[in-house]
């Protein structure tokens, strides 16, 4: 199978499964938390996949959201086959992706580092 198609599949499941999420699951716990699917890694032979996901909160909220998905993971699953057309659907686990929290930690250090660079420049024009 080529690596072509993988990935091909990775976005289909990764579009697939944010509808699924936002249309039909209806736990409170969910619902009203910003929920993103960042990526979707398939095995090879389809037999599981790994989703990252990326929520905006505590990590209260990031542990329940985490419990949700992956006790609903059989009805996502199970979903998952009525929309895409595969010969087996691969059984989902959904981990926790932090790159974003991640990627806004270094813009605010390289941010921090530009103002004192700023701050240093001014200092050294005025004396």
């Amino acid at each position: 199978m080529g690596s072509h198609r993988i990935e091909r599949i990775n976005g289909q499941i990764q579009r697939e499964l944010s509808l699924l999420i936002l249309q039909k699951i209806k736990d409170a716990r969910i619902r009203d938390k910003n929920v993103s699917i960042t990526q979707v890694k398939a095995t090879p032979d389809l037999k599981s996949a790994t989703v990252y996901v990326s929520v905006l909160g505590d990590q209260m909220e990031k542990d329940s959201v985490l419990d949700v998905l992956n006790h609903a993971s059989s009805f996502l699953r199970s979903n998952l086959g009525h929309t895409i057309k595969l010969h087996s659907v691969p059984a989902l686990t959904f981990v926790m992706d932090n790159s974003v929290e991640y990627g806004m930690h270094i813009e605010s250090i390289l941010n921090d580092i530009k103002k004192d660079k700023e701050i240093k420049d001014d200092d050294a024009e005025n004396s």
